[in-house]
């Protein structure tokens, strides 16, 4: 089983570019206008010109930050994230508690980041989430043996996918469950690939 460390890979492991209050601002502005601009239109119609606009800044500020839109996408998935595991006080202190605070992460996601399901087919939610959540279990995978011949990448990815894949069914089923109870489902049908995985 894996202990998952919140670290999510979205962003330049430069000390400098992390701490600096200018670049913090600027990526913190990108993100904003981005999400702005996805209330309004598919991810697929906005042009990185119009969220330089949106962020008042330029074209070349942006891709001094990222290198195109699915990097800026990403990014801000993976601030969202960690931000409602934090506001819900969700701890990493086990295994079992960092698989189920995965789940329930990716529940909160998809409920407060999409107003109505037919929004996953307009946002490519997959592809900013489940890297994020590839990488927590990435890092968690280097605590721990794998089984011989096993494939810790492989391995990160399939957790992932499931528990996407769980979530967003859970999402777009009328009279869900609460988001806890799905948590909960979901670590029980997750784990297994961990333990086959383990030493």
């Amino acid at each position: 089983m894996l202990r998952v460390h919140m670290a999510d890979g979205t962003q330049p492991s430069n000390t400098a570019e992390n701490t600096d209050p200018r670049i913090l601002r600027s990526r913190q502005m990108l993100m904003e206008s981005l999400a702005k601009l996805l209330t309004r239109k598919a991810f697929d119609d906005i042009s990185i010109q119009e969220i330089a606009d949106e962020a008042s800044l330029n074209r070349a500020t942006f891709y001094l930050h990222y290198p195109d839109k699915n990097a800026l996408l990403q990014a801000m998935t993976g601030a969202r994230f960690r931000d409602l595991i934090a506001r819900r006080g969700l701890a990493f202190t086990n295994c079992d508690a960092a698989l189920r605070a995965i789940a329930l992460g990716v529940c909160d996601y998809l409920a407060e980041t999409t107003s109505c399901p037919g929004q996953l087919a307009k946002t490519p939610i997959e592809g900013s989430i489940i890297p994020v959540v590839e990488s927590m279990f990435q890092e968690g995978a280097a605590h721990h043996a794998t089984t011989p011949g096993g494939d810790p990448k492989l391995l990160a990815t399939t957790a992932a996918w499931a528990i996407f894949g769980a979530a967003r069914r859970w999402y777009q089923t009328p009279d869900r469950i609460p988001a806890e109870e799905m948590a909960a489902k979901i670590e029980a049908m997750v784990k297994p690939i961990f333990l086959t995985a383990s030493i």
